[in-house]
């Protein structure tokens, strides 16, 4: 595997992450502070996983190939569930500013990333490249959260997204998290 390839992997497991910051983006009361611990979060988590995926994939890859998909979008879906809620009750400082989000959300964005180290970088037998290609996944994540963020900024100024932005950031949530269950 090379350069490239870990590219195109680092962009098809950054997806997920930028979804979910897209959507966090949306959200009026999270701030700068909170989107830059999201980004470190998501793009940590998705480093992290890749890595322990291509160590260990090589134990545990008939085992693990379909649940963490199904954990992930659960955790999703249930996470855009709240979020229309939250928009229902209109209160200020909502669920997503709570320190265990960080921490939640960075973890199941990122268990594909887990599953491509199991299937696609457990046959790397160069160790320092498989860190190559983690720390790799890891920044690209960092920057598609960053770029989700403007996105979001962008669209906020919108007053049709800034009234619904719960509403349509949970949606999404909810359809990605259904999509990584099915697929």
């Amino acid at each position: 595997m090379g350069f490239i390839q870990g590219i195109i992997i680092g962009v098809a497991v950054a997806m997920d992450a930028f979804a979910v910051s897209l959507s966090i983006g949306l959200n009026r009361s999270v701030r700068i502070y909170n989107k830059i611990i999201f980004c470190f979060s998501f793009s940590f988590f998705q480093f992290i996983f890749a890595l322990l995926g291509g160590i260990s994939g090589f134990l545990f890859n008939k085992y693990v190939v379909c649940i963490p998909s199904i954990v992930g979008g659960v955790i999703v879906s249930i996470v855009g569930i709240m979020m229309i809620k939250e928009g229902m009750e209109k209160k200020e400082g909502g669920f997503l500013l709570q320190k265990g989000m960080y921490l939640i959300l960075g973890i199941s964005v990122s268990i594909d990333a887990l599953v491509v180290g199991f299937t696609a970088l457990n046959s790397i037998a160069n160790l320092y490249l498989l860190i190559y290609i983690a720390i790799t996944i890891g920044v690209i994540t960092f920057l598609f959260c960053g770029l989700a963020y403007v996105l979001a900024r962008s669209l906020k100024k919108v007053e049709f997204i800034c009234k619904y932005a719960d509403y349509i950031g949970g949606f999404v949530l909810i359809v990605f998290g259904i999509k990584m269950i099915i697929l």
